[in-house]
Order: structure tokens, then sequence, then C-alpha cells
């Protein structure tokens, strides 16, 4: 086959199905007027993966694809299991974050029979407190006080696994060793494994966008209605865990037009197009999106709420405290002593669709994380949990380079040797940073992962007035905690029954009844000097640079 062969134009289906082909090494595909060219003499194996219509297959085909397929699941089932066990030891003892008490504290609302309330100023979304309600529940928890570390968290850590799970799925864009390269790399690495271990709602974002990543490019290549319902699932989802989903729908929207413009020509496949599908999603999304928010129509002030979270989310995008450079999300994922070869294996693996111009999901998948990317670092308010949704993409991406180096070292043993070493030394270097970042220090200053994070001085504070009270035959001791932010201290104070909180006021309002001990902020004890006067402060560290104080009456 010494010339280039044309085709008919494809279907979308056809379309991306030769798509896979060239990105597997063994054809370029040329899009041309849509009349598909195979540019490479030695063409043949690559034309014959491609089942012509009115080929027969032979009869053993199916029950081995099957097998296959059987296969597939079996091994990224057991990755997400490894996943899974990694995330589990010591769940309970890293101490809850400002950010788990406030979701840990809707979950004790909901216990207590209220609906979920959406609050765009201070809550995201209601899927987090809607799926660890069933689970704390099935654990044994019956109220807020009942409620533990392990049991919430255990929440992300299932997302966590769930998303590993996912990359079994994306075999069929991906191909089976950069998925099974991502799979790994989210079940070990540092960034996944501590942040899978947060009752946050960000491992739940990034498990449904990975599935509307899926779902999307096989509802399209299929043209597929429950793959488009799917979709639909997927983006409700997303918005239900966080406002920020709005911006991934505009960078997946715009990566999906830049890829159309730079790899077809601006011009679709026949059957690109489908409304029946698109209407489908619609309306799929709308329906979940208004159950979710309205709590199963137990709140409908929830959705003139959900249209000012835009706006709000405009405003808070300034920093409001939080700002950090541009290159704060670079300097996270280069951090350790794995980030640097992850980082370069990522550029690598976003380079080789850039450079050959494969129409791909690899091609559209590094312009996704190109622009939410440049998105995420051009906003000034800045988290580290964010970087989740660039590490998705990029172990993808990480996935592809090892492939291709592997592939283009097939003659040389020498280079071989030195890639295995170089993978040995990398996998070493991961779980340093993991078992650094995650289990020996998750707190400390001097992690990056651990932001604005609950001292674990605090967790004394508790045991403290237990101890005070007894020392005082005090029963059920009565606490007036006075401070602009409170939070955690709802949550490490949830077994007392008798605690009241007071925002000081400028000028001072009515003032905390009378009670056995009294937490102030530093601020607030100045202004409450006369009520504090024959107290003794004891203090405590709530996070770096934060104090509070316990005012206890002397011993008698």
């Amino acid at each position: 086959m010494g010339q280039a062969c044309c085709l008919r134009p494809p279907t979308v289906g056809q379309f991306l199905r030769w798509t896979r082909l060239a990105r597997g090494g063994w054809v370029t595909l040329r899009v041309d007027g849509m009349q598909p060219e195979l540019t490479r003499s030695d063409c043949t194996d690559g034309l014959s993966a491609v089942r012509s219509e009115d080929q027969e297959p032979s009869p053993s085909a199916p029950n081995s694809t099957q097998q296959t397929k059987w296969l597939r699941w079996a091994a990224f089932l057991l990755v997400a299991l490894l996943g899974l066990t990694l995330r589990l030891p010591q769940l309970g003892e890293r101490p809850m974050h400002t950010d788990e008490a406030v979701n840990a504290y809707i979950v004790g609302q909901l216990l207590a029979g209220q609906p979920f309330i959406y609050d765009p100023h201070d809550r995201h979304g209601p899927l987090l407190a809607a799926l660890a309600l069933p689970l704390v529940r099935v654990q044994g928890a019956k109220t807020f006080s009942d409620l533990t570390e392990a049991q919430l968290r255990m929440t992300s850590v299932l997302a966590g696994s769930v998303t590993i799970l996912l990359f079994a799925a994306g075999v069929e864009m991906y191909g089976f060793l950069p998925c099974l390269i991502a799979a790994l790399l989210f079940a070990f690495a540092p960034l996944p494994v501590y942040y899978d271990r947060y009752f946050i709602h960000e491992s739940l974002f990034v498990a449904a966008t990975f599935g509307l990543m899926l779902s999307g490019w096989h509802a399209l290549e299929r043209r597929s209605l429950s793959y488009s319902s799917l979709a639909g699932v997927c983006a409700a989802l997303m918005l239900a865990s966080k406002e920020t989903a709005v911006l991934h729908f505009v960078g997946l929207a715009v990566a999906a037009f830049i890829y159309w413009l730079w790899n077809l020509l601006g011009k679709a496949p026949a059957g690109w197009w489908q409304p029946k599908a698109t209407l489908l999603a619609a309306a799929v999304f709308l329906l979940l999106t208004v159950t979710l928010f309205t709590w199963f129509g137990r709140n409908w002030n929830a959705l003139p709420m959900l249209l000012q979270a835009v706006p709000n989310f405009l405003q808070r995008a300034h920093g409001e405290g939080h700002e950090a450079p541009s290159w704060y999300y670079l300097r996270l994922v280069t951090g350790g002593w794995s980030g640097p070869l992850m980082f370069f294996l990522a550029c690598i693996g976003f380079f080789q669709p850039v450079k050959r111009r494969v129409p791909s999901p690899f091609a559209f998948l590094a312009l996704y994380v190109a622009f939410i990317a440049i998105i995420y670092s051009s906003i000034p308010y800045k988290t580290p949990w964010l970087t989740l949704n660039l590490w998705l993409p990029a172990t993808l991406l990480v996935g592809l380079a090892l492939e291709w180096i592997w592939r283009v070292t097939a003659k040389y043993a020498a280079l071989r040797i030195v890639c295995a070493l170089m993978g040995a030394l990398a996998v070493i270097s991961i779980f340093h940073d993991t078992r650094q970042r995650v289990f020996v220090d998750p707190t400390g200053e001097a992690n990056p992962y651990a932001y604005a994070h609950t001292s674990e001085d605090l967790l004394g504070l508790p045991t403290e007035i237990d101890r005070l009270a007894r020392q005082s035959s005090i029963a059920s001791p009565r606490i007036a905690v006075i401070a602009a932010d409170p939070w955690p201290l709802p949550w490490y104070l949830r077994h007392d029954a008798e605690v009241g909180f007071w925002q000081p006021d400028h000028p001072p309002g009515p003032q905390p009844g009378d009670a056995d001990f009294y937490i102030t902020s530093t601020e607030s004890a100045d202004q409450y000097a006369e009520l504090l006067k024959d107290l003794r402060p004891q203090f405590f560290g709530v996070r770096p640079g934060v104090l509070i104080l316990l005012w206890s009456p002397a011993p008698k």
C-alpha cells in the first residue's frame, strides 16, 4: 500500500474510531474537507482494526472482547481497592479543618430533620451533604454529636475511589496503559490521597467532572441517548458540588470549540449535532439540579439564591484574604520529591497531541487542561485543593508520555533499563511524598496542602473544659463563645449540651449571660474585659496566626 488511501466521509462514530487508531501510532489522520486520508504507507494493520459495515465478525470475537473487558475492569477495581485501603488509616486523627466543620454542621442539621438551606455566600451545593447523610446513618450516627471525623470523611474517600475506577471507563478513549498509569497516580500520589481524606466537595467535583468528560465523549461517538442523559447527570452533580462548575463548563466549551477549529478545520463530521440528545441532556441537567438544590422540593427559595451564585463567585474571585500569585498551582504540582518529574512527564504528554496535531481525546484533554490552568491561575482567589482539578487531566497526560517513551525506546535495551530505573525512583519519590504529607505531617505549616489548617493544639480544648468541669463539680458546663469567626469550635464543642455563640458587636450589644466557661478571640477579650475580669485565661491555637482564650474560674 504505497499510496495514501481515501475513505468515504465518516459518521461521527467512524471518525472517532479512526481518531483512536491515529493516537495509537499506526497512522496519521488528516481531515481535508471531511475526506480522511491515511498517509502512512504501512497502514494495512491500522485499517484492519476498523471493521467495515458489511464485514462479519468472527464467532470468537464477542467472547474475547467480553473477556478483555472483564479483565480490564478487574485490574482497575484492584487499583481502586488499593487506593481505598491507602486512604483509610488514621482517617479520624487529623484535626477538622474549618471547611470540614461547616460541612459537618450541615449534615448534623439534616440528621435533625431540617432541609438543606443553600446559601451562595457561605456554602457550596447540596451534593456532599446528600451523599454523606445516608453514609453516616449507616455508620450509626443519629445526631450531630454522634458524628465522627472518620464517618464524615468516608464520603470523600469513596468519591476518590470511584474516580480511580472511572479510569477503566476511559480506556476506549485514552487507551489501557495511559489510563492504568493515571489510575495508579490517582490512587497513590500525595495530592489526591490527601484531599480524598478531607470532608470537602472537591473529590466529588472531580469525579463528576471526569464522568462528564467520559459520558459526553461517548454520547457524541455513539450517538447515544443514554450517554447524553448520563452527561446531564454528571453536569448537574458538578453544579450541585460547587459553583465553580461554571468555570469548567466554560473550559470544556472553549476546548471543544478550539478542538473543532484546529483539528476539524471548522467542519463537523456528519451526525455531530444531535438536537434530541442535547435537549435530553439539558432536561436531565435541569431536573436533577432543581431536585437537589430545592432539597427534593422542600426549599424552593434555593432557586433564586442559585442565581446569585455567579455574581457572588465573581466577587469572591478577587481574593477575600485567599489571594495567591499566578504561579501558585505550578508551585504545588512541582513540589516535593515527585513533583518535578510528574510535571515534566505531563508536559511531554501535553505536547504529544499538540505537536502531532492529531484529532484525538488527548488533543481535547490538552486544550481543556490548558484553559482550566489559565482560568484558575488568573483568578486571585486560590486554595490548594483546587489543584485536584488539574491533577486529573495531568495524570492522563503522564500516562500518555510514559506510553510514548516506552514505545520509542523499544529498540534500545539500555534506554529501557534507564527508564525502568527512573520509574523505580519515581515510585519511591511518590510514596515518600504521600507518607510525609498525608500521614507524618498532615497539618504542619511546612505542608503545602495544609492550608489554614486547624492546629492540633485545639484538640486539647474540650479535654481541658471537661477536666475543669470535673474539678469544679459541674455536671453540665455552660459555655459561651464570643468570636467573629468561631469555626471550627461548633464541631469540637458538639458533645456539650449548653453552648452559646455570640458575635462581638461594635458598639457592644447585649452581653452573653452567665456561663461557667467563656471562649473568646483575642480581639473580643479586650471588648468584654469587665465580664472576664475575675476569670483565668488559657491560650489555644486555632490555626496559624489565630489564637483563642478559654476563661475559667480560678481553682478553689
